[in-house]
């Protein structure tokens, strides 16, 4: 009689394209195979020695076991709106205008959970970070994919972006309620420029949409470029939020800690859901993170220039392997077309016989949406004699593909 019973919510869920690389590479390591590993994005270093002696410090004391807020306590929303004045000009409302989440995942997803009504439609750029789009199907909403068009240098085309977005509007039904942008994006890369946003603002407001902005790599670029905020653009907390978070800058990954801010009714709609799900995140954490926001940006631009040097080094020995890429100007990952010798193969393909050939985990471009299967996803999270390791495998590798072609 159970066995009939069925978890519809769980149907709408794809099976996960990344288990697949996953499992070879598990595999690969129970035989005990050396798998060189850019298949997470996940930060390789720990965070500043400062920040982990504020936790200690902190976690020493008695009063702060007890339950936090689960809106986060107020000396972290306010460190994360002075941020946003330090590096935009941009004033928050540390009260109605920002919410601490358990990293920007959950508080994107708890976002979604609590806006989205049945058959809402949200139009979400594609390659796209899988969340992205599935916390919408997950709360009972429907996704409409755009192509998302950039150059050789990672710049998205954004002339063809607003046509491209014009038409998704105008061709689904229901009108979309919602659209999710995510600069430096993730898997490709892709920037914007400040005008962007300011044009996007625009549209929202005459085609009447509301804006979720993720800047989750807002910190790591390089080159000259900055990343914008769509907050700058005057009247932007009308129609818009943003999500960021310490994962990647400060390699805070596993502490769980990023924010939502903006749109006071968005914004208040994750406050009071939260208020219902959870208690907040563990005070010393919380507290260690306001001490990382407002004392130690200089730690972050070590971080920089490691992702730098690791992005420079991939670039330059890769090519030299015999696989064209060229460099991005921002995020912890390089987004690469496949070898035109392995073309045919597809991402998944392709991640597959990389992994058992050439020792080198990649993610498969098709996890991220339809129009990321002519690449794979490589995140900067081995060091800098691995890269050239995993250059000189891939460069076999390679050798072999050619000669059975």
């Amino acid at each position: 009689m159970f066995d009939e019973i069925e978890f519809e919510k769980l149907k709408r869920l794809p099976k996960y394209v990344f288990a697949e690389v996953n499992d070879l590479k598990m595999a690969a390591r129970r035989a005990g195979e050396d798998v060189i590993d850019f298949s997470m994005g996940n930060p390789d270093g720990p965070p500043s020695e400062k920040i982990i002696e504020k936790l200690v410090e902190s976690a020493k004391k008695p009063k702060t076991h007890g339950y936090s807020a689960s809106k986060g306590i107020y000396k972290l929303r306010l460190a994360i709106c002075n941020w946003y004045e330090r590096r935009y000009g941009v004033a928050l409302d540390p009260e109605t205008e920002a919410v601490a989440t358990m990293g920007s995942k959950e508080g994107y997803v708890h976002l979604v959970q609590a806006i989205t009504n049945p058959g809402d439609t949200a139009i979400v750029p594609d390659p796209t970070y899988p969340i992205h789009s599935y916390a919408f199907m997950l709360a009972g909403g429907a996704v409409r994919k755009m192509e998302l068009v950039f150059n050789d240098h990672y710049e998205v085309d954004e002339d063809l972006f607003f046509i491209n977005l014009k038409k998704a509007l105008i061709e689904s039904v229901p009108r979309p309620k919602f659209v999710v942008v995510n600069f430096p994006h993730n898997p490709t890369t892709a920037t914007v420029t400040p005008a962007f946003y300011e044009r996007l603002v625009d549209m929202a407001k005459k085609e009447r949409f509301y804006i979720i902005s993720d800047i989750a790599y807002a910190d790591i670029t390089f080159d000259g470029y900055k990343t914008p905020s769509i907050l700058s653009v005057e009247g932007a907390k009308d129609v818009a939020v943003e999500s960021f978070t310490l994962s990647k800058s400060y390699n805070m990954a596993g502490w769980r800690v990023g924010f939502i801010v903006g749109n006071p009714k968005m914004v208040g709609a994750l406050q009071k859901i939260k208020s219902w799900l959870d208690y907040g995140m563990f005070t010393p954490i919380q507290v260690a993170a306001t001490i990382a926001i407002n004392e130690l940006e200089s730690e972050v631009d070590k971080t920089i220039e490691k992702y730098r040097k690791r992005r420079d080094v991939l670039i330059d020995t890769f090519n030299k392997a015999g696989w064209p890429i060229e460099k991005p100007n921002a995020s912890m990952f390089v987004w690469a077309k496949l070898p035109k010798e392995a073309l045919h193969l597809g991402s998944l393909e392709f991640s597959k016989k990389l992994l058992t050939e050439a020792k080198v985990a990649v993610s498969p471009g098709i996890g991220f949406g339809e129009y990321g299967d002519q690449y794979v996803r490589i995140a900067l999270i081995e060091n800098e004699k691995r890269i050239r390791q995993a250059a000189r495998n891939i460069k076999k590798y390679l050798k072999t593909l050619k000669e059975d072609g």
